[in-house]
């Protein structure tokens, strides 16, 4: 329920009920679904559809119950997959034991490790969120993908240079950013992933997400996490149940993570 005061909007509370975008195991990825999520790929777009169908024959296709362990951190890496249906989150564990979220993947995307990208364990554990159906490569096939289409090597050295880039301007951001900047960059990074609109135009986050999760997302605690959200629904700036966020107003969030408040 929203705090008292705080608008509700329509098409938001009638959503409520419609359940996540999930699986029904046991379950069998047809093909056109793999043909459309390798393509979206980050490393397989703009092939052609013989070398998607290629690339698609010496995948691995899985499907996961929601809760299921794809791999854990520490353990040895050496395959990539890709989400054809559902949600797959990426966390790790702190010294202290807490679990913090490091992404939500959504179909199309990449993850995974192995040592031919520099990564011979993986550094998170990867769930199903929801009822989920991923693609997997082994190490040994990749490398034959990267002999065989040199604009798919070019782009992994790209996504690697990426990474590092990301990385440190995470670390420059993390001692200036304040956690409602933190927060509203999330919200805004997670609804230009998985939002949609509704028709008063809010987004809707349709992913069950703890405070937890969104804290180990923003780099923050829980408890601080709770006070921003809770702050921004009496505002009317979101609104939140157990498995869904709303972003009511999408403006105040620019501002929020431009830290022009």
């Amino acid at each position: 329920m929203s705090s008292q005061g705080a608008a509700q909007p329509p098409a938001a509370s009638g959503r409520r009920t419609i359940p996540l975008r999930e699986i029904t195991l046991p379950h069998r990825c047809p093909l056109p679904v793999r043909v459309r999520v390798l393509s979206r790929a980050l490393y397989f777009q703009g092939l052609s559809e013989d070398a998607i169908l290629g690339i698609d024959r010496r995948m691995r296709t899985s499907s996961w119950a929601a809760g299921s362990s794809l791999y854990r951190a520490g353990e040895p890496a050496s395959a990539l997959y890709v989400v054809a249906e559902g949600r797959v989150k990426l966390s790790q564990v702190t010294a202290a034991g807490t679990e913090t979220v490091a992404d939500i993947l959504v179909p199309g995307e990449l993850f995974g490790a192995m040592g031919t990208l520099g990564e011979p364990y993986h550094s998170h554990t990867a769930t199903a969120l929801v009822g989920s159906c991923t693609l997997r490569i082994d190490q040994d096939d990749f490398r034959e993908v990267l002999v065989e289409h040199p604009r798919v090597a070019l782009r992994v050295l790209e996504d690697v240079a990426a990474r590092l880039a990301r990385a440190r301007s995470d670390i420059g951001g993390q001692s200036t950013d304040t956690v409602p900047q933190r927060v509203a960059t999330v919200l805004l990074r997670l609804a230009d992933k998985l939002g949609e609109a509704s028709g008063d135009g809010a987004v809707m986050l349709e992913v069950p997400l703890s405070r937890s999760d969104l804290a180990g997302l923003a780099r923050s605690t829980p408890e601080s996490v709770s006070r921003v959200m809770s702050r921004w629904k009496k505002e009317g700036i979101i609104d939140s149940g157990r498995r869904w966020t709303a972003l009511l107003d999408r403006g105040r969030l620019v501002n929020e993570a431009a830290g022009d408040t």
